[in-house]
């Protein structure tokens, strides 16, 4: 296989980028290797001068770039996200080194959209975005000055990736990943059925919500494994409803006489 028939499954993500210089850096270190989607979520400032002086000639990946107004958006389609992280969080999800991780990217990239997926430049990744990554990358540094530039991130990772390909051979089992779209639709059916048995009551919702997600991003569903976690929370708000309806029954019997 070509090395760049998987790289151009594989898309940056960069999520409210607040210095412009940051996307046209990024855009460069894209291109170096061979990379040539980009994704914007809320940019603070594009299309803009800075951006096209720091792309040092990556004009076309700027200008090819996609401007996107939430995560699910800029994630539309994909079935693998790689987040970066500079830290360690209370729930964590699996981590990985940009070596150890590339090679996954690749594997999923070989058919199917990928994202690499990075926050702010002062704070990194929000929670929600967390949320909707099925790894995370943590390039390991200095521990006293572990603070690395967006568009030098980008770079290690672009690398890594270049690396990773010259060795790379797919797997030959035929997968179907569910895409983002599809795992985001299943969390919105397990929430709704959970708040509809009551499993809520004595729990945080959010909170269990971000827990379950992180439990399910270690599973890296494919799309029959969804169909049936989708079919089994349809069975269960069919149960409760009909054990709501008998308890009703019961307690109106218990009234007229």
């Amino acid at each position: 296989m070509n090395k760049q028939n998987h790289l151009n499954n594989i898309r940056v993500v960069l999520s409210h980028t607040t210095h412009p210089g940051n996307i046209g850096a990024a855009a460069r270190a894209m291109k170096t290797m061979g990379l040539q989607h980009l994704y914007l979520i809320n940019p603070r400032h594009f299309p803009d001068a800075q951006a096209h002086a720091m792309s040092a000639g990556a004009d076309d990946i700027l200008e090819n770039a996609v401007v996107c107004s939430s995560v699910d958006e800029a994630l539309q389609g994909v079935v693998f996200t790689v987040g970066m992280t500079a830290r360690l969080r209370d729930i964590s999800i699996e981590v990985k080194t940009p070596r150890e991780a590339m090679p996954l990217v690749l594997q999923q990239a070989a058919s199917q959209p990928v994202a690499l997926l990075f926050g702010t430049e002062m704070s990194g990744l929000t929670n929600e975005e967390t949320g909707r990554s099925q790894l995370l990358v943590n390039i390991p540094a200095n521990p006293d000055y572990s603070s690395l530039n967006l568009a030098a991130a980008v770079q290690v990772l672009a690398y890594e990736l270049s690396v990773a390909a010259q060795s790379f051979a797919p797997s030959q089992l035929e997968i179907q990943p569910a895409r983002h779209e599809q795992i985001e639709g299943f969390f919105g059916h397990l929430e709704k059925t959970l708040f509809e048995i009551g499993f809520f009551t004595t729990q945080n919702p959010a909170r269990m919500m971000q827990r379950l997600r992180r439990l399910y991003a270690r599973a890296r569903l494919e799309q029959d494994e969804l169909n049936i976690l989708r079919g089994i929370l349809s069975v269960t708000v069919e149960y409760n409803a009909r054990l709501k309806a008998r308890y009703q029954q019961e307690q109106e019997h218990v009234q007229k006489h």
